[in-house]
């Protein structure tokens, strides 16, 4: 077809095609004898119906759409079908005779005019946003995903008219009603039971370690789904499984875009992560790892990237969402004689998505819903969410913006986990989203990493930090289960890594060590990296089970990076979003190697579940709530007197808690935590007790593997019992409980 825009001709054209005199690109007359119809304008998508496929892509600035269909991913395409009429900027047409697994892709035609926002180019084949399966990865070889000419000067001002169609991934029809969900339900979880592992869906088996049938995949992972639910974990927060773009510097380097935060296809899952044993069974291989692991009772958290897509600015590849409507998927910006030419780049990676535009709110709901609906997940974590509550090119965030109010208001996203990553590369948001929200608590991280390596001035902090962040939360009416705390993530350091490097160790990232924080708040414990010191390798074990302690037994919900609970190491890399190989894998051989930190681990996380009062439903207030032996928090200082908060050289604190809504029958009173980050010993005095109770050793972080936790009712008794002398370094924890 071809269309007169501003005295231009603009053609849609198949992937067999030439450019006549005037660069236009002259379509190529492909036969077909499809039997087309008008189609539905909802659902958006390719969606089979009892006699085809409902083809239907908004874009309320193009001149013409046409729809391919193909029989292979290389192949030309069988068929070019017009999209005519289209119905408020949606074009769509039913097709006969096709269904699921049918391949397919777009031509968008409209004005090639950047400075104004508007980059159609109908030489380029592009991805249907709301694709729900992608038969591979893009790649921009010869620069064919450039929508703009690299040699035509002026930046990508000139249009390119060479075809991308061999070379772009085609997108696949999907029968959402096919797989067999063999009844799944999810786990009857409140996010205050939660014990949440990050974890990489490729990285926990990619590693020959790892022992499973299908290394690296979605049905590797099924296999390792005994090991989670020995350890404790009832929910698993998956890093990226939409399918995603590698950048072009990132293969120039012979790496990759692991941890997946630049996305391409919001419905899709990842197509790398499959068995690859036909096109398509991404998506099955996906729900089946959703259900077996429902199956083992673990709650399924899904790491999403709406902030941004893999396009990146105006420099970027057109794949989807630039070809297609650009001023409606992203903020732009320019002088005032080129309005639209920029993007705007909150996220840090080129362009924002514009949450002010209906159609990019309608496209994150309607993802949100399909994950939730047919894939069965059960919560989502926000990357950069507060990104999504800007408006427009405005620096302000806000609470109550369009796409907060819109999630609210949804009844499909009424019972989800919803998680905000509570910043973005302008503003810090911690504390300040929605009642409906829970958050990443980076005030706990930092508090926690200063605390345990000794830092002065971290008492206060630390009291707000373990009894559930009211500082942050309770003004909007949230609870201590709304701070998601974590000591580490995947953006970081590990927890080992944490106590065993001052400084960041990145050049296998090919950028001169320039890139990851400096503001790690680490401590080698007296020598960077490996070491056969073996006082140092002590110091380092306690310190990670101090880490453990703090984040288990602290009001919230807590979230441990996949790895930490065997001293996964990535050498001292605190950045290694493109290292896809032994530097990010799970070494399952370090099971072994450090047995005893994981089976501190499993006993710490076991113990949150032997006493409720460490599943934070609420804040822990210094009341007794429960005419109980003592009230539910009483702060001390080493003295047994009240903390000297503000002194800045105070680096240990105690705290009791009352434990009498513990089990029926707990013969437990109440718990002591002694948080001792001091260099020297602490003499610690104890609070009495009423008659008939002893205080009993729990944990002792110093002591060596099978005394240093106690196991159920079989806790050391502390005699005499009005002191307890803690080593340096130390977290321990005491039970009260009646003397047998």
């Amino acid at each position: 077809m071809t269309a007169l825009t501003n005295g231009r001709r603009l053609c849609a054209v198949a992937p067999a095609a030439r450019a006549d005199d005037d660069g236009c690109m002259e379509q190529r007359r492909v036969p077909t004898d499809r039997v087309t119809t008008a189609g539905s304008e909802t659902p958006l998508g390719a969606t089979p119906t009892s006699s085809g496929v409902n083809f239907a892509i908004r874009s309320q600035h193009a001149t013409a759409v046409s729809l391919l269909l193909y029989s292979a991913a290389d192949a030309e395409p069988s068929d070019v079908i017009a999209l005519k009429d289209p119905t408020d900027g949606v074009w769509s047409v039913q097709v006969d005779g096709v269904g699921a697994g049918q391949l397919y892709g777009y031509r968008v035609d409209g004005p090639y005019d950047p400075a104004n926002g508007l980059r159609f180019n109908s030489a380029k084949v592009l991805l249907d946003p709301y694709a729900k399966a992608i038969t591979g990865k893009f790649r921009n070889t010869d620069n064919l995903l450039l929508a703009y000419d690299p040699d035509g000067g002026d930046a990508e001002l000139a249009m390119d008219t060479r075809d991308s169609g061999p070379i772009v991934p085609k997108a696949i029809v999907v029968d959402d009603n096919a797989f067999d969900w063999q009844d799944d339900t999810a786990p009857n979880l409140d996010l205050a039971e939660l014990i949440i592992y990050e974890v990489h869906t490729k990285g926990f088996t990619a590693h020959e370690s790892s022992g499973v049938d299908a290394p690296g995949t979605y049905l590797g992972f099924v296999d390792k789904i005994p090991y989670l639910t020995e350890l404790g974990i009832n929910a698993v927060e998956l890093l990226p499984v939409h399918e995603y773009y590698v950048d072009d510097f990132l293969h120039d380097r012979e790496l990759t875009n692991y941890w997946g935060y630049n996305t391409i296809g919001f419905f899709a899952p990842e197509s790398s992560y499959s068995t690859g044993r036909e096109p398509g069974c991404q998506v099955d291989e996906f729900k089946t790892l959703v259900r077996e692991l429902h199956k083992a009772g673990i709650k399924v958290i899904l790491d999403v990237v709406f902030n941004h897509s893999g396009e990146g600015n105006e420099m970027g590849p057109t794949m989807s969402f630039r070809g297609i409507d650009n001023p409606n998927y992203y903020i732009l910006t320019g002088p005032d004689d080129q309005p639209g030419r920029y993007y705007m780049n909150y996220s840090g990676c080129g362009n924002t998505l514009d949450f002010d535009s209906p159609t990019v709110i309608s496209m994150v709901l309607d993802a949100l819903r399909y994950w939730v609906q047919h894939m069965h997940v059960d919560g989502f974590r926000f990357d950069l969410a507060s990104v999504l509550g800007r408006t427009g090119k405005s620096e302000d965030f806000a609470t109550h913006a369009p796409f907060f109010q819109a999630v609210q208001a949804d009844p499909v996203l009424a019972d989800v986990v919803l998680i905000a990553e509570p910043w973005d590369t302008g503003t810090y948001q911690v504390g300040n989203f929605g009642q409906d929200w829970s958050e990443w608590n980076g005030r706990f991280r930092d508090t926690m990493r200063r605390f345990v390596k000794g830092d002065d001035g971290q008492l206060a902090d630390l009291g707000r930090r373990v009894t559930g962040s009211a500082d942050l939360y309770a003004d909007d009416g949230r609870t201590a289960y709304n701070s998601i705390n974590f000591i580490t993530c995947h953006d970081g350091f590990t927890m080992y890594d944490l106590v065993s490097y001052n400084d960041k160790h990145n050049d296998a990232n090919g950028e001169s060590n320039r890139d990851g924080t400096d503001d790690n708040n680490s401590w080698n414990c007296g020598a960077e990296g490996d070491t056969d010191d073996e006082q140092v390798l002590a110091l380092r074990r306690q310190l990670v089970k101090n880490h453990l302690c703090r984040l288990l037994f602290s009001a919230g919900t807590p979230m441990l990076l996949g790895g930490d609970e065997f001293l996964r190491t990535q050498g001292g890399n605190n950045n290694a979003y493109c290292q896809d190989n032994e530097i990010s894998w799970f070494d399952w051989t370090l099971v072994e190697r450090n047995r005893d930190i994981l089976e501190f681990a499993t006993r710490a996380i076991a113990l949150t579940r032997r006493f409720k009062a460490l599943q934070h439903r609420k804040y822990v207030l210094g009341t007794d709530n429960d005419a109980g032996l003592v009230d539910e928090l009483t702060w001390f200082g080493p003295d047994g007197g009240a903390p000297d908060w503000s002194n800045p050289l105070a680096h240990t604190l105690c705290y009791r808690i009352d434990t009498e809504d513990a089990l029926p029958g707990q013969r437990v009173s109440c718990l002591y935590f002694i948080l001792n980050a001091d260099s020297q010993n602490a003499w610690i005095m104890l609070p009495p007790l009423p008659d008939g109770y002893s205080w009993y050793r729990a944990i002792d972080t110093c002591l060596p593997p099978g005394q240093d936790f106690a196991a159920p009712d079989d806790e050391v008794l502390i005699d005499p019992g009005d002191h307890y002398l803690a080593s340096a370094r130390t977290a321990v924890i005491l039970v009260g409980r009646r003397r047998e």
